[in-house]
């Protein structure tokens, strides 16, 4: 008997998959079409359009195939996490959606757009702390209350993985964002957060290592906890070097020529 989260072989193609690709390959062909747009207004970096498509395989790989099948094994669940919810996010986040977007809408729509930035809810949301909270949260209640083994087939195991990319794309677009921002916060601030939610998700890991989740075999969760772990640590050290990539531009341009011509004149 084949359980109810699982396609049979032979029935045809899995509708969640079916779902997942059409929608990829809808904001893939969006993207293609608004860079290509954009060109025509000034250059639009090929860097920007790969990384989007790269954001988007990502996701693909972690939402449909193999991995996804594979819902109830717990080391090929964390490799969805990695995906979906860390690689995808940053690749996302670095093509720069939301610049693309304000480049090819109608000034109007894009108007209401810039006006929707400077929401007060989008405040809340973008400002590194609530979207750390958001994510690494996320990532506690999930493994550690039971809601992964309840969550891993029906309606629950899709919003979990809507949960995880968002929250994801949040917290790195808030640490790391490179489009406009009207409230972005200090690179200090960013730091911190980001210290902090390494340190959660690094200690989520080792207890994921030492206290394997309900219906997972020990030596499962244990390679599970350990891709968690160094899986992350490369995303992690990717999020501090561009951070501390924006931290040298911004003292950099505090720093420039003019700048210091302008300061020593004052003080003459």
């Amino acid at each position: 008997m084949t359980p109810a989260h699982v396609h049979a072989p032979g029935a045809g193609p899995d509708p969640h998959t079916v779902v997942v690709v059409a929608l990829l390959a809808l904001a893939s062909l969006a993207q293609l079409l608004a860079s290509r747009r954009a060109g025509r207004r000034g250059r639009w970096p090929l860097a920007r359009t790969l990384s989007w498509q790269l954001g988007l395989l990502s996701l693909g790989l972690g939402l449909a195939g193999p991995v996804a099948a594979a819902r109830t094994d717990f080391v090929a669940h964390m490799l969805g996490h990695l995906l979906v919810g860390m690689v995808a996010p940053l690749l996302l986040v670095l093509a720069a959606p939301v610049t693309l977007a304000l480049r090819v809408l109608p000034v109007a729509t894009a108007r209401r757009l810039t006006r929707l930035l400077r929401s007060p809810v989008v405040r809340v949301l973008t400002h590194p702390v609530t979207a750390a909270v958001l994510d690494a949260g996320g990532l506690w209640l999930l493994y550690t209350t039971g809601l992964w083994q309840l969550t891993s087939s029906g309606p629950g195991h899709a919003l979990v993985h809507v949960h995880v990319l968002l929250a994801g794309y949040l917290f790195t677009a808030a640490v790391v964002g490179v489009d406009p921002d009207p409230h972005r916060s200090p690179v200090a601030v960013r730091a911190t957060v980001l210290v902090a939610f390494v340190a959660a998700h690094s200690v989520l890991a080792k207890w994921l290592y030492a206290h394997p989740p309900a219906g997972t075999g020990v030596r499962e969760a244990e390679v599970g906890a350990q891709l968690m772990y160094y899986g992350g640590d490369v995303v992690h050290l990717a999020l501090m070097v561009l951070l501390g990539l924006a931290w040298y531009r911004a003292t950099g341009r505090l720093r420039t020529p003019d700048r210091l011509v302008r300061q020593r004149a004052a003080k003459a």
